[in-house]
């Protein structure tokens, strides 16, 4: 008998070591696919910082038929990857999304028009075609024009095409111009012989009309949980983490993305340049929320009714308020 009640007090003392140093599992749903335009949270994976963190992230690919927010809500993911312009239409349809973290800082969106089209200037919009995400990427684009007094509307001032995600409707010439962000299609642009020569560039934050993109979002009850809050404040310290070690290091976190793309789509070249620009854009010192660029957005977005009503509860600075 005394040897059984050793044998179970062991058992105990091992299922209650196990239960303590049990990794906390969180699931990070990407918006797009895999690409260096993730490289902070794909690098944290491979180099163990999540682990070191006491935590097994997932991280889910998305793609053309993925929206994120939809994913969240629908309990698929803890964490997810969105545009500040999508994620507050979402909380006002229904899905309370919270911005806790903010890596990236400025805009990569600009729109581009080959020269030849004699569109030099804002002015010169007026009887062309524009190409534009849709699935929440079209929300800058239509704070843009509203704010330039340009109906978008069928048999506007402008026509607006629905864009795919490459640069072929500029090639194809079905749009004058199209949407590019700069560490990814523009890339393409430079790579099919365009360039600041023959093209007319149109960058969101230079003309100030930048809206805030790729931030980190949870649905809201779960801050009420202490437990969740420090797992999300772990995942975020272990992120930045990956991000400061991506941007020192872009040949690595290049070829780790390339490395982590089960598709075999990600191409080693395209990835390097895709990190340089990235670095542009993020700050891996700093995921605390801009408050002036949270403002700016938050007021396109109410000047297009996008939303209707001004945001309450939409961000919470409990996690990055910890990581000071």
């Amino acid at each position: 008998m005394k040897k059984l009640l050793l044998a179970l007090t062991a058992s105990a003392f091992a299922l209650a070591a196990t239960a303590a140093h049990a990794q906390d599992k969180l699931t990070l749903q990407l918006k797009w696919v895999t690409q260096a335009q993730f490289a902070g949270y794909i690098v944290a994976k491979a180099k163990g910082f999540y682990t070191d963190e006491n935590l097994d992230v997932t991280i889910a690919p998305g793609g053309p038929n993925v929206a994120p927010e939809q994913v969240i809500a629908g309990g698929g993911a803890d964490v997810i990857v969105d545009w500040m312009g999508g994620a507050l239409s979402a909380r006002e349809k229904g899905v309370p999304l919270v911005n806790i973290a903010q890596p990236f800082k400025r805009s990569g969106l600009m729109m581009i028009c080959p020269k030849e089209t004699g569109i030099t200037t804002e002015a010169d919009f007026k009887g062309h075609t524009l190409g534009v995400w849709f699935f929440g990427n079209e929300y800058p684009f239509f704070a843009w024009m509203n704010k330039l007094g340009l109906n978008t509307a069928e048999g506007g001032d402008v026509k607006v095409l629905q864009q795919s995600f490459d640069i072929q409707p500029m090639i194809q010439k079905q749009a004058d111009c199209i949407s590019v962000m700069t560490y990814n299609e523009y890339g393409q642009a430079l790579d099919a012989g365009y360039g600041p020569d023959n093209l007319t560039i149109f960058n969101y934050t230079d003309m100030g009309n930048d809206l805030l993109e790729d931030g980190l979002y949870v649905m809201e009850d779960t801050l009420a949980d202490p437990a969740k809050v420090d797992a999300y404040t772990r995942f975020v310290k272990a992120s930045m983490a990956g991000w400061k070690y991506a941007l020192d290091n872009p040949e690595e976190a290049a070829q780790i993305v390339v490395d982590s793309d089960d598709t075999g789509a990600a191409e080693l070249a395209h990835q390097l340049y895709m990190v340089g620009e990235v670095s542009k854009l993020v700050d891996a010192a700093d995921p605390a929320l801009d408050m002036a660029t949270y403002d700016r957005t938050v007021k396109a977005l109410l000047d297009q009714k996008i939303i209707n009503a001004e945001p309450a509860g939409a961000y919470s600075t409990v996690v990055t308020d910890a990581l000071k």
